[in-house]
């Protein structure tokens, strides 16, 4: 099988992990190949997320590289053994890979932490309310990619749905919430929604107020994707050019230190949720 042109963020990550166990473990690409019977040219195609592995040669290299942690190699193991293709994958050549990836990491975590201050987080926007921040692009999208970005952002929405959720805590601005994207009827619905998707036990919102003063992290936007070990968690931050995705331990240690200050500095979920009611209802 060639070797994957454009790999998920998700495959370059178990590359990325198989590296760095094989650098700790002090081995290099021939001997690696030789473990698993392969041409050495295959390891760097592994280790980059072009070529695919087993969940079998994963376990076989990581006993190897003597690595004992079980949780980690068992959460390893299970990304090649996930064989049914993820509903993102049908926006593959009309979106953005990063679009994708984002959906892959959302769907894999087991608890989302997310910080905004002037859009509100994805997978709690209404139709309307996105149509209208897609209408802001620039350059504006055709009607085709904004089409295309709608339905993808309302498809993310699908990991809520599922029997087992991930919990979702978001922390947002109370600027988030006043910008009247689609204007008043839209951002009134848009505020009425996201206070009713904060009844399910599985979805928190914390509003940062006016009053409340200054904040870390110069209002950018971040989701903090926790997965089954801490080793495999993901940051991801949206930039002026898209996506940008990090797993260095120092990043995860920043960005949880700066969410928990920002919680901190955040009314109480309930105390939340009425300020969205009372906002919604002053428009």
């Amino acid at each position: 099988m060639p070797p994957r042109s454009t790999p998920t963020e998700r495959q370059r990550r178990l590359g990325a992990e198989l590296r760095k166990m094989r650098l700790a473990a002090g081995m290099g690409t021939e001997v690696a190949a030789a473990l698993l019977g392969v041409p050495r040219t295959n390891v760097p195609n592994m280790e980059s997320g072009r070529s695919g592995i087993s969940a079998a040669r994963v376990r076989t290299l990581a006993a190897n590289y003597g690595c004992t942690d079980e949780a980690y190699v068992d959460a390893l193991a299970a990304i090649p053994a996930e064989r049914e293709k993820g509903w993102w994958e049908a926006y593959r050549d009309r979106l953005p890979a990063t679009s994708l990836d984002i959906a892959e990491m959302e769907w894999h975590s087991r608890r989302l932490r997310i910080a905004v201050t002037i859009h509100l987080p994805g997978l709690l926007q209404t139709a309307d309310h996105a149509r209208a921040v897609f209408a802001q692009v620039v350059p504006r999208l055709t009607r085709a990619d904004l089409a295309a970005r709608l339905a993808h952002r309302m498809d993310r929405k699908q990991v809520l749905e599922r029997p087992d959720p991930p919990r979702v805590e978001a922390i947002i601005h109370e600027a988030a919430l006043r910008m009247e994207f689609g204007g008043t009827e839209t951002t009134r619905a848009q505020l009425r929604h996201i206070v009713e998707l904060t009844k399910r036990p599985h979805v928190s919102v914390r509003v940062i107020p006016f009053k409340a003063g200054g904040f870390p992290g110069s209002g950018q936007s971040v989701i903090y994707a926790t997965t089954a070990v801490p080793q495999l968690d993901t940051i991801e931050l949206d930039t002026t050019h898209g996506a940008e995705f990090h797993d260095d331990e120092t990043q995860l240690a920043k960005y949880r230190a700066q969410l928990d200050e920002l919680e901190s500095r955040a009314l109480t979920p309930d105390d939340s949720r009425a300020f969205m009611s009372h906002l919604a209802h002053r428009l």
